[in-house]
């Protein structure tokens, strides 16, 4: 994967602001959030990619996130989806040596 795509995907999702909703799944997508843009972090910081315990938290936010994203107000979509985007570039950067 190249970098630079992962670098814009984290700089447009860090331009848009945490979506206005209220409900059941907003503590958990708070955790979403946080954990993949965690492993972005990492990953910008100088790793060549993720380590086998960060790519599997990554696919079970991923999972998560799948499942949430469609009870979601069609407002608040874009973001859970740009996110889910940005998690499986980091994904594609392949595994660790």
């Amino acid at each position: 994967m190249d970098r630079n795509a992962i670098i814009t995907a984290w700089e447009l999702h860090c331009a848009d602001g945490w979506p206005q909703f209220s409900g059941p799944h907003q503590g958990p997508l708070m955790t979403i959030d946080t954990v993949i843009g965690g492993c972005v972090v990492y990953y910008l910081d100088g790793s060549d990619s993720l380590d086998d315990q960060r790519r599997a938290i990554l696919r079970h936010c991923l999972d998560d996130l799948d499942d949430l994203t469609d009870e979601l107000d069609a407002e608040c979509q874009p973001y859970f989806l740009r996110l889910r985007h940005l998690g499986s570039l980091l994904l594609d950067t392949g595994p660790a040596s």
